[in-house]
């Protein structure tokens, strides 16, 4: 599948968690049975789900401090899941580069949320990027 795929997926099953709030654990098992994936993009999968639920206090700190003028709740729930995959990306998975997670969200953004979402979008991670660099590499959070 790749990664590019795995990482969309993982962006529905969040923007499914916005909507449904439901049991995080049966949505995962019942989307993973839907969506037959390998090994590999299921573990990717699983990581960003576990990853944006048990950092999520970190992750929206982020979004709430870089989307000025806008509350949590006013940004659409694609956008926010978008988001949050990013951030976590960019924050906590050292094996993808930072420019990676910054393309692959505005291209998200583009395919799936308004015309104006990828530059919303990008504007928040280039803001979380100089924050903690001062130069725009990544390091982490």
């Amino acid at each position: 599948m790749g990664r590019r795929a795995a990482r969309e997926m993982a962006m529905k099953l969040l923007y499914q968690m916005e909507i449904q709030k439901d049991d995080m654990e049966a949505q995962l098992k019942l989307f993973l049975e839907h969506n037959p994936v390998s090994e590999n993009d299921a573990a990717y999968i699983k990581d960003i789900i576990y990853g944006v639920a048990g950092n999520a206090d970190h992750i929206n700190g982020i979004i709430q401090k870089y989307s000025k003028g806008w509350k949590i709740t006013r940004i659409s729930k694609i956008d926010l899941s978008i988001l949050k995959l990013s951030i976590y990306e960019i924050c906590f998975r050292d094996d993808i580069p930072f420019s990676v997670s910054v393309n692959e969200a505005v291209e998200l953004a583009k395919k799936y949320s308004s015309e104006e979402a990828g530059s919303f979008i990008n504007g928040i991670l280039s803001k979380l990027s100089d924050a903690n660099t001062g130069d725009g590499s990544k390091n982490g959070s």
